[in-house]
């Protein structure tokens, strides 16, 4: 998986990269045919917000978490993006089982 990792109005200093990416790589657990994951982190006065969209075989999911503390917003992310990946597996398993 390719993780691009930006900020908006914010520096994105070594620990918040490693932090995002242990966060991230551990969707590769569920479903390993994510091609490319961008990530984005922004402030907007007291809000920190963390979006990404990650590139799956067939498809393109797209999530964003806000919160006051930027690592609760990427724990927020992680979760979001991990149901959606699990969704998506589970779509793809059962139409290629002829159920969906």
């Amino acid at each position: 998986m390719q993780l691009s990792i930006s900020g908006h109005h914010i520096d994105v200093t070594p620990a918040l990269r490693q932090y995002v990416t242990g966060k991230l790589t551990r969707l590769e657990r569920h479903y390993d045919h994510i091609t490319n994951m961008h990530v984005v982190l922004s402030v907007q006065k007291l809000d920190q917000r963390a979006e990404a969209t990650a590139h799956v075989s067939g498809a393109e999911l797209f999530a964003d978490a806000t919160s006051g503390d930027l690592y609760a917003a990427i724990d927020m992310l992680a979760d979001k993006l991990d149901r959606q990946i699990v969704k998506y597996k589970e779509k793809v398993i059962a139409r290629r089982h002829g159920r969906g």
